[in-house]
């Protein structure tokens, strides 16, 4: 089995802190995902992660006006310049301070940076043929405090800077003439945000007590001159003569000269607003804590720390819509280009929500688990992954899109167990509330609840292989609760574990029931035959986790002392062990008083799961590292590290020793953060406000590989991580021989021997070329090389139809080739069935997702041909009544002109001319 495993896509986690972006072509979104960075494209439905990780949660990006740069600075001021169409990192830089704010300028030549009371511009990477990309042009100062937001002029001439002293100042980003800087105050809390009207300098500011101040410049942006130096003579000489009180008056008669020259910019606040009105009478008091101003539309998006956004039309603040998406603050919001989607960024919640303003309708609208994740499962065909989380909610992925599409939350308390039936309909939940629930993946609802005669916690949960039988362990009474699942009765009750219930699982093949308890024991019960256990395994240690073998001869038993053995289940003996205390890695918390050698006797493996062939088995717990063992050889194949963000506890093996102090490690004194609220405590009336700053522990709860086999995924404090076969690797020849080239393998495929150039260039094994080769035989001879196809090669042919299955446009042509190797070759598959089960499930999942595309193509072209014949049918309906209205018209008309026609034909005129008419047609 190939272990070319690397990081793929992380589900569960959408947004956690820092500003959100949109592409140029404003359909996709770009949000800061603790120390790694998602794309998700609202267009084509799908998500991704960028390979790159920072060292520290990210706080701060900015994505250059073409979309091919990304720059992501970090919570202590390192920044990463990414790009976006080799998805790697290309510079490091370090600001050595946090950076609240950077932008681009529309032009694309230069980037600012808020940093403390500074603001750094510097020349944009890639524009300048330089060494360093991060080439400081010019630094500007004058701020009283931090400066947390800015905004550029259309023309990247100027930029508007706002700040924690109330002020908001207007700089130049070249020398003027007639500006340098402008600073206006007229607010009474910190500057949230600030920006310039559409071709004007015209200044919109905004304060966190909800205030707005429009601000007019008496200059255009064509009145800006630049600054033209004076050429004067070289007078050094004469200056080293002349004392210092003469040099002051020459400095400052210079200095009148240059302002009677050139008249300075001059701002006059127009209007001051307050948000008060549309927040509605008796509304509480909120703070705002995130703005976006779109120039061409002249929209002005607010954020409130209650969960409330406005949209307001500039320059005259005319309320447009009003919202409420949550309880929680709301701290980014962005527009894209066309200004049609507004992206908004939750991160109590961590919820990412795309508004369409003018539909009033969700685009996007995605949420992670509010606490940790417990558990996942994968569906039988890989597809779906199921996660449950202490907040009590179900949750299902899509692998392929990455996005949630279903969420239950019907438990009261949290998650310890999911799993899916055979089918892949249905998904079951256990849970610390005292149910056990499953829910309807087709019409999306409960529809059965298991409960227990005495009311207990379920720690564990599984199903058998027909999905008929229901098991959950319990943590208070040490018993096993069977329930059918057909009718919902509890079937049977087995006791005999002395500890609480850790782990249950179910063999495949045998209906054998296994059980770990903390009570040092494993036990085997035949749940359909007999009703007490009919092995017990005596071990010397707490069991922590237990995971049956795909072909359920064998088990694999995780205790406390950090070691895996192996049983057989037959004759209940040790066929191996590992141990892998030393695999979990050594790490320190902040609050440990021990070293890391010594906190890592405590640690264990708290998961297992074997891989779809059984030959290895993946193993985590409370680390950084995911380790993968051979069962056969027991020792370690691969070890896979999660994560490198430092803002986790428990990453790093030694403290930093200039964080170490006499009293203690500063890491342990309590920091406000800006992001919290805080309350303080009974009584106290000033000094500690009760704000409280703590780092969340890595460590994995729950690893599963794919049914096919291709991917695995891991439920950590991150979020779910899924890490799949790296496609890079090209050339991974099989049987390879001298004269097995490219160039003979097309000799073959030209003299149209097919089933021989298909061997050869699975034997050489390029991706490129076994395509080609395929693609390249007739569809009526298809049948005769399925047929004579060697067994060994027609797992290949089924994993390739398979993987192409997902990108081919040649979709016929691959299930012809699917449907013939499943006729022809079936028996033989059914008999080994345990060793291509991830191939087929693999078939399966493609056959399943080109199906639901299909169809969803197929539903959207019928329901526009019923439109438009239904439309055709009212216009024809239509023009009837339009006709028969013209008639009726007509008639009226004749009926009130016939007095005048009886007068006109007694006229001597009417009679000469019937006369003329009836001469005419005789």
């Amino acid at each position: 089995m190939k272990f070319a495993y690397k990081f793929s896509n992380l589900l569960g986690t959408v947004y956690r802190k820092g500003n959100l972006s949109f592409t140029p072509d404003g359909n996709t979104v770009i949000s800061p995902v603790g120390n790694r960075i998602s794309l998700f494209d609202l267009k084509n439905n799908k998500s991704e992660t960028l390979p790159v990780e920072s060292q520290l949660n990210i706080t701060a990006i900015a994505l250059s006006p073409d979309g091919n740069l990304l720059i992501a600075v970090n919570e202590d001021g390192e920044a990463l310049l990414c790009s976006l169409i080799s998805r790697s990192v290309l510079h490091h830089y370090h600001f050595h301070r946090p950076a609240h704010d950077i932008k681009f300028s529309p032009d694309g030549k230069k980037f600012a940076v808020t940093k403390e009371n500074n603001v750094l511009l510097f020349h944009a990477p890639g524009k300048t043929r330089e060494f360093n990309p991060f080439v400081l042009y010019r630094t500007f100062y004058g701020a009283y405090d931090e400066t947390v937001c800015l905004d550029w002029t259309t023309d990247s001439q100027a930029f508007c800077v706002g700040c924690k002293d109330m002020n908001t100042r207007v700089y130049g980003a070249q020398r003027f003439e007639n500006l340098v800087v402008y600073s206006m105050g007229g607010h009474n809390d910190g500057v949230v945000g600030a920006y310039f009207e559409d071709e004007s300098l015209d200044v919109y500011s905004l304060s966190q007590n909800g205030q707005l101040c429009v601000w007019e410049c008496d200059t255009d942006l064509d009145g800006l001159k630049p600054y033209v130096a004076d050429e004067r003579k070289d007078e050094s000489d004469v200056e080293e003569e002349e004392d210092e009180n003469t040099r002051r008056k020459k400095a400052q008669e210079e200095q009148d000269q240059e302002m009677e020259k050139g008249e300075k910019i001059l701002y006059k606040r127009l209007a001051k607003h307050n948000f008060k009105s549309a927040r509605g009478e008796g509304a509480p008091y909120a703070r705002l804590t995130s703005t976006a101003y779109h120039k061409q539309t002249h929209i002005l998006c607010s954020g409130f720390e209650d969960g409330a956004f406005f949209l307001h039309e500039m320059p005259d603040f005319n309320l447009i819509h009003s919202l409420s998406i949550s309880d929680q603050s709301i701290a980014a919001i962005s527009f894209n280009k066309p200004g049609d989607w507004i992206a908004l960024g939750c991160s109590g919640l961590g919820q990412l929500l795309v508004w369409e303003w003018q539909s009033e309708s969700y685009v996007l609208k995605q949420q992670g688990h509010f606490n940790n994740m417990n558990c996942l499962a994968y569906s039988p065909d890989g597809q779906y992954i199921a996660t449950g989380g202490d907040d009590g909610k179900v949750k299902v992925w899509n692998t392929s899109t990455g996005f949630c599409f279903v969420t239950f939350s019907d438990h009261l308390g949290g998650v310890t167990g999911v799993c899916f039936s055979q089918r892949g309909q249905v998904v079951l939940s256990s849970s610390l509330d005292g149910t056990v629930r499953a829910f309807d993946l087709n019409r999306y609802r409960n529809f059965r609840t298991f409960t227990s005669p005495r009311p207990t916690q379920f720690s564990c949960l599984t199903l058998d292989h027909s999905g008929e039988i229901v098991c959950a362990g319990a943590l208070e009474t040490f018993e096993i609760f069977v329930w059918s699942m057909q009718t919902g009765r509890l079937l049977e009750v087995l006791s005999g574990h002395e500890g609480p219930i850790s782990n249950l699982s179910f063999g495949q093949s045998h209906a054998i029931l296994a059980s770990a308890s903390w009570d040092k024991t494993v036990k085997l019960w035949d749940v359909f035959e007999s009703k007490g256990a009919r092995e017990t395994i005596t071990l010397g240690s707490d069991v922590l986790a237990l995971a049956c073998h795909p072909g359920g001869t064998e088990v694999a038993i995780a205790t406390l002392n950090a070691s895996i053995t192996f049983w057989n289940v037959q004759n209940a003996t040790q066929t191996g062990s590992i141990e892998g205390r030393h695999d979990l890695g050594y790490s320190r918390k902040d609050t440990d008083k021990i070293t890391a050698k010594k906190s890592a006797g405590g640690k264990a493996f708290h998961t297992l799961c074997y891989t779809a062939d059984g030959k290895c088995i993946l193993a985590a717990g409370k680390s950084k590292n995911v380790c993968i063992y051979s069962v056969a050889d027991q020792i370690l194949i691969k070890k896979f590290e999660i994560s490198c963000n430092l803002s986790f506890d428990g990453m790093e093996e030694y403290l930093d020793r200039r964080k170490m102090t006499e009293w203690g490690s500063l890491a342990l004194v309590d920091t406000a953060t800006e992001d919290t609220k805080a309350i303080s405590l009974p009584g106290v009336k000033k000094g500690d406000m009760s704000s409280r700053h703590w780092k969340p522990e890595v460590r994995v709860s729950c690893v599963q590989f794919s049914p096919t086999g291709r991917a695995w995924a891991a439920t950590t404090t991150e979020g779910l991580l899924i890490y799949s076969l790296d496609q890079n690797v090209v050339f991974d020849p099989f049987e390879l021989e001298i004269d097995i080239t490219p160039e003979n393998v097309r000799k073959t495929l030209h003299k149209k021997e097919y089933t021989t150039a298909l061997m050869l260039v699975f034997r050489l094994n390029e991706q490129k070329l076994i395509q080609e080769v395929v693609e390249q035989i007739p569809v009526e001879d298809v049948e005769y090389v399925s047929q004579a196809l060697p067994d060994t090669y027609v797992d290949k042919m089924l994993g390739f139809v398979a993987s192409m299955l997902e990108v081919s446009q040649h979709i016929e042509f691959y299930l012809v080739w699917g449907q013939n190797l499943l006729t022809i070759h079936g028996t033989k598959l059914k008999q080994r069935s345990q060793t291509v089960m991830s191939l087929l499930r693999s078939l399966q999942k493609s056959m399943t997702k080109r199906y639901e595309d299909l169809g969803k193509i197929c539903d959207a072209n019928k329901y526009s041909l019923q439109y438009i014949l239904a439309l055709s049918e009212t216009k024809k309906k239509r023009k009837a009544t339009e006709d028969v209205d013209a008639e009726v018209g007509d008639s009226d008309v004749d009926v009130e002109v016939g007095d005048s026609d009886v007068d006109a034909k007694n006229s001597p005129q009417h009679h000469d001319q019937d006369i003329s008419e009836q001469s005419d047609s005789s």
